[in-house]
């Protein structure tokens, strides 16, 4: 387990781990699927971070978390080199690096109030943590038709087609994972 804290903020890497594995699972290279393990990736990013933790230079909870989702982009890319095949290609590094910032605005918007004032901001990072720690409690075929309903913004029939699952099967899921993530939310706060 990686602990140590950063900086003033008294942010630990650890705290971050559910976010970081919902984002790499949103932005996962299909293709890498039985290779290659989203939490794999994150490890390797809170390991590298870790070893980093020196070159880190902001002083809150927001700066840790773009902080976090470079490296991340980073070894997403690394890994679709390494188990893809293929040079590195730093436009793929930037897509990845733009793509998972877009995944945290998602959920971000997901989580939306009034305009953001810094103790606003602060609660929203802390709703971002328990959203992805809530997350990953709850029984995968749930978590992923809610993630790929509320985050990717898929169909029904997408997901259903995704899952291989009926329309009225996935719509099942989808009220079971959420009525599951208020009861883990509230349990969390």
């Amino acid at each position: 387990m990686i602990s140590e804290e950063f900086g003033a903020s008294g942010q630990t890497l650890e705290q971050y781990r559910d976010y970081l594995r919902l984002l790499a699972r949103l932005e996962f290279d299909p293709r890498l699927r039985g290779k290659l393990d989203p939490s794999d990736v994150v490890q390797d990013t809170l390991l590298r971070a870790y070893e980093r933790r020196e070159q880190f230079r902001g002083h809150g909870g927001a700066e840790l978390a773009a902080w976090l989702r470079t490296i991340l982009a980073r070894q997403l890319a690394d890994a679709g080199r390494k188990y893809g095949g293929g040079a590195r290609a730093v436009a793929r590094e930037r897509s990845l690096a733009k793509a998972l910032e877009e995944s945290s605005v998602r959920l971000e918007a997901w989580l939306a109030a009034e305009e953001p004032t810094p103790g606003r901001q602060a609660i929203r990072e802390e709703q971002l943590l328990h959203l992805a720690a809530a997350l990953a409690q709850l029984p995968e075929d749930q978590r992923i038709a809610v993630e790929l309903k509320h985050l990717q913004g898929y169909s029904l029939e997408a997901i259903g087609q995704e899952m291989r699952r009926t329309k009225t099967a996935v719509g099942g899921l989808l009220r079971r994972g959420l009525q599951k993530l208020r009861q883990v939310l509230q349990e969390l706060s």
